[in-house]
């Protein structure tokens, strides 16, 4: 039998002040030859930093771009127009310039470094990318970051919204890895302890976590490196199971059906609280947390529609036909929409 190979990141630097030291973190990995991606409107915030960071180093930058498309047409354009000189892809920004770098890496076999500046969801570190394919979001392999930077001072500053984005995705962990036992119990697929336990772990310290609010650098650290963890599980899952189950399936059909889609992890977090009631599993704990950090005063204030949610839910299975969730089954869907009818928290935030 052969042993499992996962890639897990070489660089993990989460903390205070780390875009700083960026340069450093390349040249102790012998990385001289960079090319940098900046989401929308970051290089006025942060290019003086980066580039001084990496000039100090002796780090040569061979390109230097603001990224603002995820077609996939032109993340392969861009991939092979990359100077075959280049030892390492930075990609700064939101999920967008993270997703777009990534998958550049991907084609070309390069090492990628992710800098996230806000804590939204797990794509930082996850070895897929969201792109646009024939004008819909479509999940696409990519390559696991080399290395991880966030720097909890930048993650601060990035609007509140990313933050409970970030909440809510990390919290549905809670919920997909129910899913996950219940397709394995009920013979649809096969769990992986290991991943499980990362992901359980990831989810479990996170929600212990003390805070007196959501900025302090404890909670975004612990935030952080929780979904990096995230990201780890799936690796080692070899799938997105760990991390993404019914939930998820929500979301992704909300994405769909939706002109403007909320923030995944919004979307997520909602549906988090619907499938841990339709589970009987954690319901409590989700609604606390999500009361503490003041996710649901936030989610109240976006006029959420009900029948949106509960279009979604009957959507849901065809977004992925090869799984076995909680919701690919009719009688968990009614009750999932009846919930949205009848509980008293969904009552408050839905429209």
């Amino acid at each position: 039998m052969a042993g499992s190979h996962i890639a897990i990141p070489t660089i993990l630097k989460v903390g205070k002040g780390t875009l700083g030291n960026l340069g450093m973190y390349l040249r102790t990995n012998g990385m001289k030859n960079a090319v940098i991606y900046f989401g929308n409107g970051l290089i006025d915030m942060f290019g003086t930093m980066v580039m001084q960071s990496l000039k100090e180093e002796g780090i040569k930058v061979l390109e230097y771009r603001e990224l603002d498309s995820i077609q996939i047409e032109d993340i392969i354009e861009l991939a092979f127009s990359i100077d075959v000189k280049t030892q390492v892809i930075v990609g700064i920004g939101g999920g967008k310039v993270i997703d777009a770098a990534k998958y550049a890496a991907y084609l070309r076999k390069i090492p990628f470094i992710s800098v996230p500046t806000s804590a939204s969801s797990d794509g930082f570190s996850s070895a897929s990318a969201s792109l646009l394919v024939d004008g819909r979001r479509n999940s696409v392999p990519a390559r696991m970051a080399y290395g991880i930077i966030a720097d909890t001072d930048i993650i601060k500053s990035a609007p509140e919204k990313f933050l409970y984005s970030g909440i809510g995705d990390l919290v549905s962990k809670i919920t997909a890895l129910y899913d996950w036992v219940y397709e394995d119990e009920n013979g649809y697929t096969v769990l992986n302890d290991f991943a499980m336990m990362i992901a359980k772990k990831a989810v479990n310290s996170f929600v212990r976590t003390p805070f007196e609010s959501i900025q302090d650098d404890l909670f975004l650290r612990e935030l952080l490196d929780s979904l990096a963890m995230s990201g780890i599980a799936n690796e080692i899952a070899g799938s997105s199971a760990p991390t993404s189950g019914s939930e998820h399936l929500i979301s992704h059909a909300l994405d769909k059906m939706l002109e403007t889609p909320q923030l995944h992890g919004i979307q997520v977090g909602v549906a988090t609280y619907i499938m841990s009631l339709v589970q009987n599993h954690r319901y409590k704990r989700v609604n606390t947390i999500f009361t503490d950090t003041g996710f649901w005063d936030y989610v109240e204030t976006l006029e959420l529609k009900r029948e949106d949610y509960e279009r979604a839910i009957d959507l849901a299975p065809s977004i992925k036909p090869y799984r076995h969730t909680y919701l690919h089954e009719d009688k968990y869907r009614e009750q999932a929409k009846q919930l949205l009818r009848e509980d008293e928290v969904l009552k408050r935030i839905l429209k």
